[in-house]
């Protein structure tokens, strides 16, 4: 299956379209952020990723509609740290204060470099300069997407730098396991005890808190929608599903949907797991399933280091050096029940 011209970038160079089809799962995966443009499951007539037809809206709507976040995925207090004595100022991309998901370009906003596919995987990287959105180093990353049977979207990146640095890569698909409608019925599992409590920038206090008696409790499956005075509970917190990278990878999420049967669980090495229930997503023009897309639409479950890690002493680490190489695996595992 060959690679499709999708779009032009403002530099005039060729967003490309590369689908993967393997068994019952299909995917497309644009050059754009590294995007999951669609991805599909057989037996299941409609998209389980929020994508838009044209390139042109990818363009419009920069909510990383299933780009790679990158260079530090979520968020850093301040766009500030300190590294190795070196205080570090990024840019603060979000409300001028906070920096989020690698800043005002980052990796989700840039023309990946294809370097390869088959029927089956797609390679593509990216080279982030030292001094880019504030970060110190240059930092040559490298993503690899593979659909396996019976049902599987697996994702390995790795990463190199010649300077001290943070490396923290985020896969921000939003999901929507029926097709369309909300998400708010769709059943959650998140192997996590505890997570972090945010401040009203949606920045970890330091603590971290357990989730049994609270809202944040999704060791057994229930539904995302959870009632409270005045609407409804948001979320956009990490759960902390480990204190270090892990040699291979684990299982930490499983989502159902709330009405097509199709359910996906999510292994992975990483430490933290970023849910976001999509209540602010606004879009313009209709997505793959003709629909606009609101609030509630999709949701994201982000494998990631926890956020505003390089801040807080006991939190993984984030920072990559020279020598070292950065690798996350996180793997999509669909089925129908």
């Amino acid at each position: 299956m060959p690679a499709r011209a999708f779009g032009t970038m403002p530099d005039g160079s060729i967003v490309y379209a590369v689908p993967l089809r393997v068994g019952g799962i299909e995917t497309e995966i644009i050059t754009y952020g590294a995007s999951i443009r669609d991805l599909r499951l057989a037996g299941a007539d409609h998209p389980l990723v929020l994508g838009f037809a044209d390139f042109g809206a990818y363009l419009v709507n920069r909510g990383f509609f299933g780009a790679v976040a990158g260079r530090y995925a979520n968020r850093i207090a301040g766009g500030r740290f300190t590294l190795d004595g070196r205080a570090v100022q990024l840019t603060r991309n979000e409300d001028g204060v906070t920096h989020l998901h690698g800043g005002t370009i980052g990796f989700a906003y840039r023309n990946w470099t294809l370097e390869g596919h088959d029927d089956t995987s797609v390679a593509l990287s990216i080279v982030a300069e030292d001094g880019e959105e504030g970060f110190p180093g240059r930092a040559v990353v490298r993503i690899v997407y593979r659909v396996e049977e019976p049902a599987t979207l697996a994702m390995t990146v790795t990463a190199t730098t010649d300077a001290p640095t943070l490396v923290n890569i985020a896969q921000h698909s939003y999901f929507n396991l029926d097709g369309r409608g909300d998400i708010l019925d769709h059943r959650l599992r998140i192997a996590a005890d505890s997570y972090l409590p945010v401040d009203a920038l949606r920045v970890p206090t330091g603590a971290v808190a357990p989730v049994a008696g609270t809202p944040f409790d999704f060791r057994i499956a229930r539904p995302v929608r959870f009632p409270v005075e005045g609407g409804l509970f948001g979320y956009d917190h990490n759960f902390c599903v480990g204190t270090a990278r892990a040699a291979a990878p684990k299982p930490v999420a499983r989502l159902e949907g709330g009405r097509s049967g199709v359910a996906m669980e999510i292994v992975t090495t990483e430490p933290g797991l970023q849910f976001y229930d999509g209540a602010r997503t606004v879009t313009v023009g209709p997505g793959l399933n003709g629909e606009t897309y609101g609030g509630y639409s999709g949701l994201c479950l982000e494998p990631q280091v926890w956020p505003d890690a390089p801040n807080h002493p006991g939190f993984p680490s984030a920072v990559l050096r020279p020598g070292e190489t950065y690798r996350q695996e996180t793997r999509f595992v669909l089925s129908r029940g």
